[in-house]
């Protein structure tokens, strides 16, 4: 199993220095996997339902700041030297997709292969709005077509592309991703259409364990998931059994069970309870699991950090 964290990219905590020490330690202690997330601009207003909570209000700081992801991935990518650059997750139509592919290659030679590109198609209208993206009702359809023109340029060599949103022809793109054929494509997103798109288009399935409309917190829900995501693959033609799988959990707690309908939370309790629920994870083709350890301090943070590493992943092994 691969275990990430956040590095902070809005609040207290989002400053040059403190992502330095942050993705340094996390390094030092053996986490394989450093995520971003990705807002480019905070509205004031916002009606727009956030899919990971019960209220579906989104939570941010009263300035609105943002660091830009793909801007914050290539200075981490400088500052470390082995731990993977995940964006968790990038949404596709808010950037041009050769730029973007541009963007995304140029990352993985500069980190010399470490970029993981975790993607959705977004769920905040208003932003779209705001920075002029393709339009929203049709992001997914966007978010799609995109995949496949990242996917052209990176692995052709005359890259050629006709399609909705986006054609080119006779040109030349280089440098080529040092990953082949390219950086691992996470899928984020709980939604039928997520489902799919990640059994046809994405090397691996990153779902939330919070949305409560398609809800994916309880080992059960997890493999029903799982499991139309396969079968999405084979549809399309490929192996289902070639689908990885990541999954993000913002409610860890290894200190206290957190009981939900008369059970425990999976990865709450203590470190035995949650080692044992990684295994189980590990068992269902799980691989990636990325891990809330965000503090108030800085301190706070590699505390939480270091516990885990100390009394938790041993027991994992």
């Amino acid at each position: 199993m691969e275990f990430g964290f956040g590095a902070p990219s809005r609040g207290p905590l989002a400053s040059p220095e403190n992502l330095v020490e942050l993705a340094q330690k996390g390094e030092e202690l053996g986490f394989e996997i450093l995520t971003v997330s990705d807002h480019i601009v905070v509205p004031n207003s916002i009606a727009s339902v956030y899919p990971y909570n019960e209220s579906g209000s989104f939570v941010s700081s009263v300035a609105g700041e943002y660091m830009e992801q793909l801007t914050t991935i290539s200075y981490l990518a400088g500052i470390t030297s082995t731990i993977k650059l995940l964006t968790s997750v990038m949404v596709l139509p808010h950037r041009s997709p050769v730029l973007t592919a541009k963007i995304l290659s140029t990352i993985d030679v500069l980190s010399n292969g470490r970029l993981i590109v975790g993607c959705g198609v977004g769920w905040m209208k208003e932003e779209f709005e705001a920075i002029g993206a393709p339009p929203y009702e049709e992001r997914g359809a966007v978010g799609s077509e995109y995949l496949r023109v990242f996917k052209e340029l990176w692995t052709e060599d005359d890259p050629t592309f006709d399609g909705d949103y986006a054609s080119f022809s006779d040109i030349a793109f280089a440098p080529k991703p040092v990953q082949k054929p390219h950086p691992p494509i996470w899928i984020g997103g709980e939604s039928p259409p997520a489902l799919r798109r990640a059994g046809q288009i994405g090397d691996a399935w990153y779902p939330i364990c919070s949305n409560p409309k398609f809800p994916v917190g309880t080992f059960e829900q997890l493999a029903d998931y799982q499991g139309r995501v396969r079968g999405h693959a084979e549809d399309a033609g490929r192996d289902p059994a070639s689908m990885d799988f990541a999954y993000s959990v913002n409610w860890y707690d290894d200190t206290e069970a957190q009981i939900v309908d008369g059970e425990r939370r999976l990865l709450t309790g203590n470190a035995e309870l949650i080692a044992d629920d990684v295994k189980r994870l590990e068992d269902m083709g799980v691989n990636h699991l990325m891990l809330n350890f965000q503090g108030e301090t800085l301190d706070e943070t590699f505390g939480l950090l270091e516990q885990f590493t100390e009394n938790v992943r041993p027991m994992t092994v």
